[in-house]
């Protein structure tokens, strides 16, 4: 597992003033305390002159500091402005059926690089990108199927850090019983699903999975009472490890879990997307790891590569790992350690298969 590095980019960078915006809020571009920041050196002038250059985000459903994906990939953001001297801005969508309306924004605006994020935005996007050819989108956890030269689709093999988390869950528990509690049924959420049964089938067979899917709507990401009442009810079917992915939504049952009796020690849960010891501090009790994301790194990346002109259309595939252990660090056997080890070894080398398929 990897060392996890604490972003210097604090949540302040990411919330504070906002203004009321068609589909959601807005960060000021000009504001460092505001929702969106000047990168180090940035000049404060027109997104459409060549001596500007301007980075918009789009939020999925939620806020910007969800503490999950979108932030995740806000975070990326605001790393590569301080790089590049870049003006950033974000609009946070409340509401599907403004996505298109919230990206406009950005394109009216002659906007160089534009980040949507989550995988209901891929169409939007594409949309947009038609629209915009000036303009190059990267579409956070949006597989693009139809391939455009300024559309480069960030994804992630989401199965395979369901599969980590899932193996050692599967070694972790005393009752074999484990429970999934997640957002809407899309295809990055079903892929850590799957993957997260399949890895502990592998580490224990006799181990049941209860999955349970947030139902489909503008809350899915949302909702974390949902979730914190979905954790409590799987925790009183004698379940004792919980994979919780979905925004806000999975966070509640994270919080759920660490109120639970014998949290840490009988009782643990798992996070996702980031390491979320670092921004769900609620959670400790009970956070034995997170099967993450690069999604901070993927982002600052790509938008790096707009600026140098090497860019491509198309897909890029991020990285996935467990985040380390933190506190619980003593809760984990050695030998269970050394096993998870060298599943995530395998996982990256290929020479271990998910074997999950969607469809």
């Amino acid at each position: 597992m990897t060392t996890t590095r604490t972003s210097a980019l604090a949540l302040a960078a990411a919330v504070g003033l906002a203004l009321t915006a068609c589909g959601g809020s807005t960060g000021n571009p000009n504001s460092g305390s505001g929702g969106g920041t000047n990168g180090a050196s940035a000049p404060s002038g027109d997104c459409g002159s060549a001596e500007v250059f301007c980075i918009g985000l789009v939020t999925d459903m939620g806020k910007v500091d969800d503490k999950s994906f979108n932030q995740s990939a806000w975070e990326g953001v605001e790393a590569a402005a301080q790089e590049l001297g870049a003006q950033t801005k974000y609009v946070e969508t409340t509401d599907t059926k403004d996505y298109a309306n919230n990206i406009k924004q950005f394109t009216d605006k002659k906007y160089d690089v534009v980040v949507t994020v989550g995988f209901l935005m891929e169409k939007p996007t594409a949309t947009a990108a038609t629209g915009a050819p000036d303009t190059h989108f990267i579409g956070v956890d949006q597989f693009q199927a139809k391939e455009l030269p300024n559309v480069t689709g960030l994804t992630f093999p989401e199965d395979k850090a369901g599969y980590a988390a899932g193996y050692l869950a599967g070694l972790l528990t005393k009752e074999d019983k484990l429970g999934q509690v997640l957002g809407m049924q899309i295809p990055p959420v079903e892929k850590y699903a799957k993957g997260f049964i399949a890895g502990a089938k592998a580490s224990n067979p006799k181990a049941s999975v209860a999955t349970v899917y947030h139902p489909a709507g503008d809350t899915a990401f949302t909702d974390p009472v949902w979730g914190g009442n979905t954790a409590k009810q799987q925790l009183s079917q004698g379940i004792d490890v919980i994979f919780a992915a979905g925004g806000k939504t999975g966070n509640g049952g994270l919080a759920e879990v660490a109120k639970a009796p014998g949290a840490g020690k009988t009782t643990f849960c798992i996070g996702v997307d980031t390491d979320q010891w670092l921004t769900v501090p609620e959670a400790h009790p009970c956070l034995v790891t997170s099967a993450t994301k690069e999604l901070t790194k993927g982002t600052t990346d790509l938008i790096k590569q707009v600026k140098d002109g090497s860019i491509k259309g198309g897909n890029f595939v991020g990285e996935v790992d467990l985040a380390p252990f933190h506190d619980l660090e003593s809760a984990v056997p050695a030998e269970v350690k050394t096993k998870v080890e060298g599943v995530v070894k395998g996982l990256k080398d290929d020479s271990i298969k998910t074997g999950v398929t969607l469809g």
